[in-house]
């Protein structure tokens, strides 16, 4: 498996496949073709499907200079390799095509093509949670210790800069007010569910400041500001949330913080790894689904779980959102998108608890569970991933 701070990334919203992707994209093209005069880019399946909403058209216009950009839409064409295509060509004044390259947009802000592909670096020698699991027993080792282990003692320093911004998003998101942008004109939430939870007291105190912290980071997303990919943009309320109130409740300090951000990306890599984070290819259980798995377990450890009860609650964030649609509602990034994410937290909560209650044995593997979630995204049908062609995305205008 490829390194934790793939799962990490810090960057503008709304969508790490629709905005982040295509940027990374635009930029590698542009540093390759600056005599280029005219670029022509055509955005395939789910790209295309809510580019518009998710603000693909936006990011890829303002990468090259003004008015050299030309967008081609071709939301029937999917791409066999990922549904996430795009192709940019580069032409000079008379028209002539001087380079062309067809990449994807493959989730988490990651882009693939065959080139790509081959020079993944591998920083882990398992794929496979049962035999992290059994690594941990041999070597009287913890996850978050596997996890320093092979990234070397540097993972601490990105840690300690992805969680500065995981809190600075949650700052930001509980003091903005006013509306989101787009033709929804959804309301911001986060600054009146917190004001709401300092006025209440015990269970529900603390489980609406989860929501409030959720809704805050989500809502930034929505708004285009800066967050954490966790694994997504479209998912990255849910591990902030959780360890944000998890910390200032119990007084966890910022190392243990970090350890358990360490478990949690681990948690995302094994998703990455044996299914999908992408919501165009498996809906959003790949997304909020593995958001929740993250945070269950990075939750459960700073708990003192054992590594099989974080597996365990690991394994709960992801099963219990297994079938989870993606039909954004006018391709936006909003409904219901940051709802999902404060309820995704909660479940986080819960899953951990449970797991915590538990002896860490139990029938459905965390590595099952990955398949199941990569089979059930290959069996729904493509209007319930990133399309918006389908459920809530219809009924909702």
């Amino acid at each position: 498996m490829e390194s934790i701070r793939k799962i990490y990334k810090t960057g503008l919203g709304p969508s790490s496949s629709h905005t982040m992707g295509p940027r990374f994209a635009a930029d590698k093209f542009r540093s390759k073709n600056e005599q280029a005069t005219q670029i022509r880019i055509t955005l395939y399946g789910s790209l295309a499907a809510t580019g518009k909403g998710h603000l693909t058209d936006k990011v890829l216009r303002e990468s090259f200079p003004a008015d050299t950009v030309k967008i081609i839409w071709e939301k029937d064409t999917v791409l066999p390799q990922h549904p996430n295509g795009m192709k940019f060509e580069a032409l000079n004044e008379e028209g002539a095509l001087l380079d062309e390259w067809t990449v994807f947009s493959v989730g988490g802000g990651d882009i693939e093509d065959d080139e790509l592909k081959s020079q993944k670096v591998h920083v882990y020698p398992h794929t496979k949670m049962n035999d992290i699991l059994k690594w941990c027993q041999q070597n009287g080792r913890t996850l978050w210790e596997y996890v320093e282990i092979h990234e070397g003692p540097g993972i601490w320093d990105f840690l300690a800069e992805v969680w500065q911004a995981m809190k600075e998003s949650i700052t930001r998101g509980l003091e903005h007010e006013g509306v989101l942008p787009g033709i929804l004109h959804l309301p911001r939430k986060a600054s009146s569910y917190y004001i709401k939870a300092k006025s209440s007291a015990g269970s529900l105190q603390k489980r609406a400041l989860v929501f409030a912290y959720a809704l805050a980071v989500s809502e930034e997303n929505a708004g285009g500001g800066t967050i954490v990919t966790a694994p997504t943009c479209g998912s990255c309320g849910v591990v902030p949330a959780v360890l944000y109130h998890v910390q200032n409740t119990y007084d966890f300090s910022d190392t243990k913080i970090l350890r358990a951000l360490a478990t949690a990306a681990l948690i995302g890599n094994l998703v990455k790894e044996n299914a999908s984070i992408s919501g165009a290819q498996v809906g959003c259980q790949g997304e909020v689904g593995t958001a929740c798995s993250m945070a269950a377990g990075g939750a459960a450890q700073l708990f003192g779980a054992t590594p099989t009860q974080v597996e365990y609650a690991a394994e709960m964030g992801l099963e219990h959102h297994l079938g989870l649609t993606c039909d954004p509602v006018a391709g936006l990034v909003q409904i219901p998108c940051i709802e999902r994410n404060a309820i995704g937290a909660g479940r986080a909560m819960d899953a951990s608890a449970y797991a915590l209650l538990s002896d860490g044995h139990h029938r459905v593997s965390f590595d099952k569970i990955c398949l199941a979630l990569n089979q059930t995204g290959h069996d729904l049908p493509d209007i319930y991933k990133e399309t918006s062609e389908g459920g809530l995305a219809l009924l909702i205008k």
